[in-house]
């Protein structure tokens, strides 16, 4: 009797509720966000999920971008990759390298009849992860650009005027020494130091970070990051660490913990920052440009992006690419771009949501929000200042922050620092290019 009841419930609910009976499509999406940025990710999904019954997209967290990167490759490897995975830029080579790993997202779009222009998205994002026929690979998705957060409060107790500008590496100089003065323990401190004092530092200044048009133009590339500008900059930081002016907290944003607490004055971080100072930051707070050598190189150039793009795994039936294909498009919607935009500080990937946020007036309102996107989009980008694609860059990166931790400790010059991260890396970039040729 119980059986029959429940197999005759079951029917009905079959017959009451058709879409239970039919699945849907799953999608899986891997992502390095946490915290805020993690809380953004998931109100998309569900907002793509709610909006049609087709297809649900799964999404999930799988460490810091590192480990997201080395998650998709193992689970490739093992035959249990995901759909969409989220790669951050300097895995773009990493990538390109894959095989039969991805699948290029132009072919996914014009496979699955998604709405796709790849002419709405802005160049100076667009060209990072495209082809050299000009193909898109992958989707851009949170993708950044550095700039300086200014602590007002603090300058203002320092006796320093808050609106002093920064504009140039020599102000901030001069800044630095009235702060210190006037009792501030942490003058400058910084996220991503190799992105940021580094890779994009040698953007802004329109000098190579390596040649081969910084890799684009082929794999047998070379490091260049120790010239004379590069050393110029660093020799100025690794004086104002010893001096207890600049104060070096880690590798990656272990920095933005201290500014949020309203512990330093000047931080150089992403502009995707926002989202975290925004919400958490108790005192008044400015974004402005990040600084620039007055009379180095070409600087202000542009600078170049961070973050991320989605790459789409091979390995799937046409179905569920017909609905990778329609998430993509849906998260480059205008109004889903426009909305990512201004809750976290991340670029806009299309100029259309861009103009729509400054006819919203998000920009009069949230004084400093269009920085980044003036500095990435004010100047054409340069063979200098296009971007990086370098094999192994994450590796490399490490090399980097090892070195640049000896200038910060006092054990290097930047001259050897950098020679020596030059000598590493080209070790490794051989080591890419004679596997990928």
């Amino acid at each position: 009797m119980k059986r029959s009841l429940l197999g005759g419930l079951a029917a009905s609910t079959a017959i009451l509720f058709p879409m239970i009976a039919s699945a849907q499509t799953e999608v899986q999406f891997w992502h390095a966000f946490t915290g805020r940025l993690g809380e953004l990710v998931k109100a998309q999904v569900e907002e793509f999920n709610a909006s049609q019954s087709d297809y649900v997209v799964v999404e999930s967290h799988k460490g810091n971008y590192s480990e997201t990167l080395n998650a998709g490759i193992a689970a490739f490897r093992a035959g249990e990759q995901p759909h969409i995975l989220m790669v951050f830029e300097v895995g773009t080579a990493t990538m390109m390298a894959a095989g039969g790993a991805i699948k290029p997202v132009h072919e996914v779009m014009a496979q699955s009849g998604a709405e796709f222009d790849p002419d709405a998205y802005i160049g100076a994002v667009k060209g990072y992860y495209t082809s050299t026929d000009g193909e898109m690979l992958s989707l851009p998705f949170n993708s950044s650009t550095p700039v300086l957060w200014v602590n007002r409060d603090a300058m203002q107790e320092a006796g320093v005027d808050p609106d002093t500008d920064l504009s140039t590496w020599q102000n901030v100089g001069a800044v630095l020494d009235q702060l210190k003065e006037g009792g501030e323990e942490c003058g400058l401190v910084t996220a991503w130091q190799s992105w940021i004092h580094l890779e994009n530092f040698s953007a802004y200044h329109d000098v190579p970070f390596a040649t081969q048009d910084n890799g684009f133009a082929g794999l047998d590339t070379e490091l260049a990051l120790n010239g004379p500008a590069q050393i110029a900059h660093l020799t100025a930081m690794g004086e104002w660490a010893q001096d207890g002016k600049f104060i070096y907290t880690g590798r990656r944003n272990e920095g933005g913990a201290n500014f949020r607490a309203g512990e330093c004055a000047l931080f150089t971080e992403s502009s995707a920052g926002y989202a975290g100072i925004s919400s958490e930051a108790e005192f008044e707070f400015d974004v402005r440009p990040l600084p620039y050598w007055e009379g180095v190189g070409n600087a202000p150039q542009n600078t170049i992006i961070g973050g991320a793009s989605l790459w789409v795994m091979e390995g799937h039936e046409d179905a569920e690419y017909k609905g990778v294909g329609e998430f993509l498009s849906f998260l480059s919607s205008s109004d889903v771009q426009a909305s990512w935009h201004q809750n976290t500080g991340y670029l806009p990937i299309t100029a259309e949501a861009g103009v729509a946020t400054r006819a919203a007036g998000f920009y009069e309102q949230n004084p400093g929000t269009d920085i980044a996107v003036i500095q990435m989009t004010a100047k054409e980008p340069t063979a200098n200042s296009k971007g990086l694609r370098l094999g192994s860059f994450d590796q490399i990166r490490g090399i980097i922050d090892e070195e640049l931790e000896g200038i910060w400790a006092g054990d290097k010059t930047a001259q050897e620092a950098m020679d020596s991260a030059k000598e590493r890396g080209d070790a490794l970039l051989r080591r890419f290019e004679a596997a990928n040729r």
